[in-house]
């Protein structure tokens, strides 16, 4: 069978298989099982977390193009366990990815957002105990980025991942505070909304006026 081209290898390899690949270039072999708890050690902190199904399934497809091995190790025992380890053509392939590959603009997915931005469907106190969750979840990620970035800094070879836990761990305390900042900001929202009550108890917008706002945006960027 002849070996898949440069090509075909970018065309079918999903994020979580680059993701594996990176990390197997560090090590002579780790098991599925081992990657995962390395990746929710990590990764986890500033891109995500792939399910350990999406995880074998990616090794399985790696392996099928030959940019990974595998072998079973078995212990005295009846235990057992498959280790794997990333081929020439897997270093190959991903280090081109690393220097070569278009960088996609991070996405914002920000539920806790999506709920103030319905806030008129809600009660402040409702949308401040969300903001208030949201506060103690970042307070969380923001202290297990920098445990793991100081637990990582006696190993040289993961001093770019240090870099990468580091401003994970700025990310998470900046928006600890940007979710505080909100929950400032609510009763001043919702003081708008009492203000512009109809008798009916509903506020609505003007039909189609986010046209008019998307007019005068234009027209200020053609100025600008």
């Amino acid at each position: 069978m002849a070996e898949p081209s440069d090509k075909q290898v970018k065309s079918v390899l999903a994020a979580t298989s680059w993701a594996l690949l990176g990390m197997l270039s560090y090590e002579e072999e780790v098991s599925g099982y081992d990657l995962k708890k390395w990746i929710d050690w990590s990764v986890d902190l500033y891109y995500w977390s792939p399910s350990n199904s999406q995880i074998y399934t990616e090794l399985k497809k790696l392996q099928s193009l030959g940019l990974v091995t595998s072998r079973i190790e078995r212990d005295e025992g009846t235990r057992s366990r498959r280790l794997y380890k990333i081929t020439a053509a897997g270093l190959d392939a991903v280090t081109d990815w690393t220097n070569n590959a278009p960088v996609d603009p991070p996405v914002l997915k920000h539920s806790v957002l999506m709920r103030v931005t319905f806030g008129h469907l809600t009660t402040p106190a409702r949308l401040k105990e969300m903001l208030q969750d949201h506060v103690a979840y970042a307070e969380a990620r923001h202290r297990k980025a920098v445990e793991d970035a100081e637990g990582a800094e006696d190993e040289p070879a993961w001093a770019y991942s240090v870099l990468a836990l580091r401003w994970a761990a700025k990310y998470y305390a900046a928006e600890r505070e940007f979710a505080l900042e909100l929950i400032k900001d609510i009763d001043a929202a919702d003081s708008i909304i009492q203000k512009a009550k109809p008798g009916s108890g509903k506020v609505r917008p003007t039909p189609g006026y986010w046209r008019e706002v998307e007019k005068q945006v234009q027209s200020k960027r053609r100025a600008d």
